[in-house]
């Protein structure tokens, strides 16, 4: 179950990970001190949209920090960049930076989500009773390429 809430609604660490324009994957790496590696757990395609769950993990011991979900319009990225994408090999905001593509993390809402199995796993979560997310957009030259639902697991 997803609810609406307000950045005051968080808990300090969760305000840090989730309440700003940034893209997760720096965020991440900062609070954690270490790089983030992705695995990609379903994708499909559709002409040029391109959308996929995964799990951000630390590389310094494989544990989960993030589930994502994400949806991207690859018609509006260079050419190298839809390959790396594609390829799964790095998460999606070390690919935006490395390409220095002009682009602006829009955070839209936050979530208190109450967990179910398949969340559960994919972070290894306990007998927490929620976790907390937000959804956002990645706008490249203005226009919005990127939608995102990302979860965090501090």
């Amino acid at each position: 179950m997803f609810t609406e809430i307000g950045e005051s609604d968080l808990p300090e660490q969760q305000q840090t990970l989730l309440a700003h324009h940034d893209h997760m994957t720096v965020t991440n790496e900062a609070w954690h001190n270490s790089l983030v590696d992705v695995r990609v757990l379903q994708e499909h395609r559709q002409g040029d949209v391109y959308a996929r769950k995964i799990v951000l993990t630390l590389q310094r011991d494989g544990t989960p920090v993030q589930f994502g979900l994400m949806r991207i319009d690859l018609a509006g990225l260079p050419q190298i960049v839809r390959l790396e994408i594609e390829s799964q090999a790095l998460p999606l905001g070390r690919i935006m930076i490395r390409h220095h593509l002009l682009r602006e993390v829009e955070l839209c809402k936050l979530w208190r989500i109450t967990p179910g199995p398949d969340l559960r796993l994919q972070l290894q979560l306990g007998e927490e009773p929620c976790v907390y997310g937000r959804s956002a957009r990645i706008l490249v030259d203005g226009r919005s390429i990127v939608e995102l639902l990302e979860i965090v697991h501090p």
